[in-house]
């Protein structure tokens, strides 16, 4: 049984156990083994795939610029991969607006029992501000604190550093690529434990949310399913098509594993790892490219956020019977794609978003107190919707810049093989044999 069939058997085991602990509503059950327990196993798994991280960004992306070996090619892959990640993301939240004003969820809407009090709003950043954030001014600090932009920048120019030096840093891109290959054996290690982790998590998380929420919500939840859908199916697969010309079908079928890590974490940062292999090992796109562009869309290509934007707020202007207008729904849509550039792709990092556009177009904040109940859910729906546009925008951008293996692409079993952890005993041998020789 392959690791992918084995996640998905421990999905859909946690939501059923999750569903039957919520109806039973035992205290002890819910805090001690569902809260206590799974929570921590739950978050031993996330936190072990943030763990690779940075290490793996850093490194992939040294022997990416390395391996790209020009300066243009470079700045060529990244204008293609920005300017792609705008484009889905302002169509994601323009086909969200269409169909939420077509819908009209939130009529009639009834405000009892709902406590809005308690939120609070963020500032939106100023198109200054968010490009000017990129440069890091401590790249030890940017590490630490895991931001995502600017440590691409920062290794980016150390790596065209490295490449202006020639071959004087030979020892240093060998020592790169010795380390990415040792980040990915880790990457293996902690997906060979990924069926008990998702199925923690999606036990406490299914637990702890019910099914009660959804219905004060059900029409905001089920237009915002019925975007992230169409966006993921249609938008997304049509791109694809048009522009490289590859099969959504293939495709689908090879990104299912890093959707079902990204649905379980809610996390695009979490599930770079994931992605990332996927990408290479089962679509075979050249490290050189995905490096790049899987890490960059993590932080600014959020097309299931922009999507929940622009739903929640054609939902709560029906709640609040605020009349948007052409004006506000370009402010959604403008105010989402900026946002999406500067903001980490971490859960829950949506309702911060939301605040904002709801600000911009004078809409009460506290309405996000309405759609707060079911936030959990939407997250990893719209987490899965976020990492399949990065890795269509780094399929694209690989094939039209002929870094893309179509052997591999085109084999249904590329990149199955590593799904099970292996060791290799004589291997094991020959290390520790070198090692008390010295």
């Amino acid at each position: 049984m392959s690791l992918t069939v084995q996640i998905m058997i421990a999905m859909g085991a946690g939501l059923i156990l999750g569903i039957i602990l919520n109806m039973i509503g035992n205290d002890f059950i819910n805090t001690q083994i569902v809260g206590g327990f799974f929570g921590m196993i739950g978050r031993m798994f996330v936190n072990a795939l943030q763990m690779l991280v940075v290490p793996l960004v850093f490194f992939s992306l040294i022997t990416g610029v390395a391996g790209i070996g020009d300066i243009r090619v470079l700045g060529r892959v990244g204008g293609k991969s920005f300017g792609l990640y705008m484009l889905t993301t302002a169509t994601a939240i323009a086909v969200a607006i269409v169909i939420a004003s077509i819908v009209a969820p939130g009529n009639g809407f009834v405000m009892d029992g709902i406590d809005t009090s308690g939120v609070t709003g963020s500032a939106a950043p100023s198109v200054w501000d968010t490009f000017a954030n990129i440069v890091p001014k401590n790249p030890v600090a940017a590490f630490a604190s895991g931001e995502m932009l600017q440590i691409i920048f920062y290794t980016i120019v150390l790596g065209i550093a490295a490449l202006m030096l020639g071959d004087r840093s030979k020892s240093f891109v060998e020592a790169s690529e010795y380390m990415n290959e040792l980040m990915m054996k880790i990457v293996e290690i902690v997906m060979a434990f990924a069926p008990i982790g998702v199925f923690c998590l999606i036990t406490k998380t299914f637990t702890e949310q019910g099914i009660g929420l959804f219905l004060p919500v059900l029409a905001y939840v089920l237009v915002l399913v019925g975007a992230l859908l169409l966006h993921l199916f249609g938008t997304l697969m049509l791109y694809l098509k048009l522009f490289s010309g590859l099969s959504p079908v293939t495709f689908m079928r090879k990104i299912r594993s890093a959707q079902i890590f990204a649905f379980s974490t809610a996390s695009s940062n979490a599930t770079i790892p994931v992605t990332l292999r996927a990408v290479t090992e089962k679509m075979g796109v050249r490290n050189s490219v995905a490096s790049f562009t899987v890490p960059f869309g993590a932080t600014i290509n959020m097309d299931g956020t922009a999507i929940m934007q622009g739903v929640a707020t054609v939902f709560l202007a029906n709640v609040y019977g605020v009349d948007l207008g052409l004006g506000g729904c370009l402010t959604v849509i403008g105010m989402a794609v900026l946002a999406s550039i500067g903001t980490a792709g971490v859960p829950g990092v949506g309702m911060v978003m939301l605040t904002m556009v709801l600000g911009q177009v004078g809409l009460p904040i506290e309405g996000v107190a309405i759609i707060l109940g079911v936030d959990r859910l939407m997250d990893m729906i719209r987490t899965a919707v976020n990492i399949t546009g990065d890795a269509v925008v780094t399929t694209i951008v690989a094939k039209s810049e002929g870094k893309i293996d179509m052997a591999v692409y085109d084999d249904p079993m590329a990149g199955l093989v590593d799904d099970d952890l292996r060791i290799d005993p004589a291997a094991e041998e020959r290390l520790a044999s070198s090692v008390h020789a010295e």
